[in-house]
């Protein structure tokens, strides 16, 4: 049985609260169901924990195993989320200035086909994601509605066609049937928080553009997630994906947040289902113990 150690040191700065990948992420403070305002999930403490970052030209960056930083979008685009939850809190300009700068980097870096590198670092055959293309769209149709400038709206489209090119051609979703999955990692098992993250974006797509053609799949996928569910749910804890991984004590948490978003931008019942019955528990010290010693089995052998 192999050991995974930079899994072991990664998962200890969770813990700690030394990951600004892992700081807390509750129920979003500023959004509106059906106005494009704050995001869906509390990204703030993703600007508190870097607070230097706010008056500089400086992006969050991301330490990789050989020791290199990388420029991660996703990281980007939430720490963006957050600035703009604080610019709605204080007013304050240069957290507008700074969401923007976010935006501005969010096209430099996307490819012609819409895409972001997101996992070139540790996967560089599988670079793309879902979630990475619906949180930078999420944060650009936010941008075009902030700033009346349609490259930001031109972006978030390419972004969105990207991500729903299928699988097998190099995408981000998979269409079977009438089932349509939203991918976070293109070779990987079907995860839950990504999962939602995409479909925020499409959300929030159809929201300023009233897409058609997206709000087929968006819907699908919807009801593809609510047939899902159930399977991202054992007896006492919740599934980080459909390939037997359970979730650690923060990803439990952010899906509770998530069910309690989707519930208020959607009104299925379902999502108030689970965000109820994964917050009971999360009270139940048993079930905690029983799921942090099998998650931590899990990250040790992790490859």
């Amino acid at each position: 049985m192999a050991i995974n150690i930079y899994n072991i040191k990664k998962w200890h700065k969770m813990l700690t609260g030394k990951s600004v990948l892992h700081v807390n992420q509750d129920l979003g403070k500023y959004f509106e169901a059906k106005e494009l305002k704050g995001y869906y999930n509390n990204m703030m403490e993703k600007v508190s924990y870097v607070p230097h970052l706010v008056d500089s030209e400086e992006l969050p960056v991301l330490h990789t195993e050989s020791g290199g930083t990388f420029v991660f979008p996703v990281a980007v685009f939430q720490f963006a989320f957050g600035l703009l939850d604080y610019y709605y809190e204080s007013k304050e300009e240069k957290y507008l200035a700074k969401f923007r700068q976010c935006a501005d980097w969010a096209i430099s870096m996307q490819h012609a086909d819409g895409a972001w590198n997101n996992f070139s670092y540790i996967y560089p055959e599988h670079p793309y994601g879902s979630m990475a293309q619906g949180e930078g769209a999420s944060l650009l149709v936010r941008a075009y509605k902030l700033f009346d400038d349609k490259k930001y709206l031109e972006a978030a489209g390419k972004a969105i066609n990207f991500m729903l090119k299928p699988l097998n051609k190099g995408g981000c979703t998979l269409f079977d049937g009438n089932h349509v999955v939203l991918q976070e990692y293109q070779h990987l098992p079907v995860v839950l928080n990504g999962w939602i993250f995409s479909w925020w974006g499409l959300y929030d797509y159809v929201l300023v553009t009233q897409d058609s053609e997206v709000k087929k799949i968006m819907d699908k996928s919807l009801q593809t997630l609510v047939e899902f569910l159930p399977r991202f749910s054992c007896s006492y804890w919740s599934m980080y994906d459909l390939g037997g991984k359970i979730t650690s004590p923060f990803y439990h948490n952010l899906h509770i947040a998530q069910m309690e978003a989707m519930y208020r931008l959607t009104g299925c019942e379902v999502f108030c289902k689970y965000a109820s019955k994964w917050r009971k528990q999360q009270g139940n010290k048993l079930y905690k113990t029983i799921a942090f010693v099998r998650k931590c089995i899990q990250k040790i052998i992790e490859r």
